[in-house]
C-alpha cells in the first residue's frame, strides 16, 4: 500500500472538491477546501479508517471553508490558510456565506502561512504558494511525492478562477498561474476546486487563459 492516498468529496450546492490526503501508514488525513456538510466529511474519512487532523484553505470563499469551523469542532483539527486571507475568513460578506449559505459564516485559522513555505502535517511535506487573483489571499498547496497540487480556484480543466468578486484580479490571477504553477513539473496533478482533474503539461499547452 501507498504511504499516502489522494480522494474527495463534491459537497454543497456548487459541488466544490473537498480533498483528502492521507499518510495511510499512521491513517492520518488532510482536509483541503471543507465547503460544506461537516457531518458528511468525517464519515468519509471515518468509513476509510482515517483520523482528520489538519484542515487546509486554499482560499476564504465560502463554498471552500463554509464547513472549516464546525469540521475544526468535531475533530479537534486546527485549520491552516494564508495571511493575506484573513479578511475574507472573518467576513460573512466578503467570503460570499451571506449569500451562498444564506447565513453569515466565519474561521478564525489557527495557523497562518506564507508564500513559499515549507510544513510537514502528519508525516506530508507541502510547499505553500501564494496565488492571488481569485482572492488576495488565494493559494496552493504543492506535495512533491504525491505529484499533485491542490489548486483551489486558482486552476482549472482548460480554466482559471473567476477574477470578478472582490479583491479579485484576472491579470494577477494568470500571473500566478504562469509565474507560480507552470514552474512545477508537467506531469503534476491538478486537483482543482470544482470539475475534472488535469494536468500542469496539459494547462500549458491548451488552457486559453494563460496562452
Amino acid at each position: 500500500m501507498a504511504e499516502w492516498s489522494i480522494a474527495s468529496l463534491a459537497v454543497g450546492e456548487l459541488a466544490a472538491n473537498c480533498w483528502f490526503l492521507a499518510n495511510e501508514e499512521q491513517k492520518e488525513a488532510l482536509v483541503f477546501d471543507p465547503g460544506d456538510e461537516p457531518e458528511r466529511i468525517r464519515s468519509f474519512a471515518e468509513q476509510r479508517g482515517l483520523k482528520i487532523c489538519h484542515i487546509l484553505l486554499t482560499h476564504g470563499h465560502a463554498d471552500h471553508m463554509g464547513a472549516a469551523e464546525e469540521l475544526k469542532r468535531l475533530t479537534g483539527a486546527p485549520v491552516y490558510a494564508l495571511q493575506e486571507e484573513e479578511v475574507l475568513l472573518l467576513d460573512g460578506v466578503k467570503n460570499l456565506s451571506a449569500f451562498i449559505q444564506h447565513r453569515g459564516i466565519t474561521v478564525q485559522a489557527d495557523e497562518f502561512l506564507h508564500d513559499g513555505q515549507e510544513i510537514t502535517l502528519s508525516g506530508i511535506r507541502l510547499k505553500v504558494y501564494h496565488t492571488p487573483g481569485h482572492t488576495p489571499g488565494g493559494c496552493c498547496y504543492y506535495c512533491e511525492e504525491a505529484g499533485c497540487v491542490f489548486s483551489g480556484d486558482t486552476l482549472f480543466h482548460g480554466s482559471v478562477g473567476r477574477s470578478d468578486f472582490p479583491g479579485g484580479s484576472m491579470s494577477k490571477l494568470v500571473r500566478s498561474v504562469k509565474e507560480k504553477l507552470f514552474l512545477l513539473p508537467d506531469e503534476t496533478k491538478v486537483h482543482t476546486g470544482h470539475g475534472e482533474d488535469t494536468t500542469i503539461g496539459y494547462e500549458k499547452k491548451y488552457n486559453p487563459f494563460t496562452g
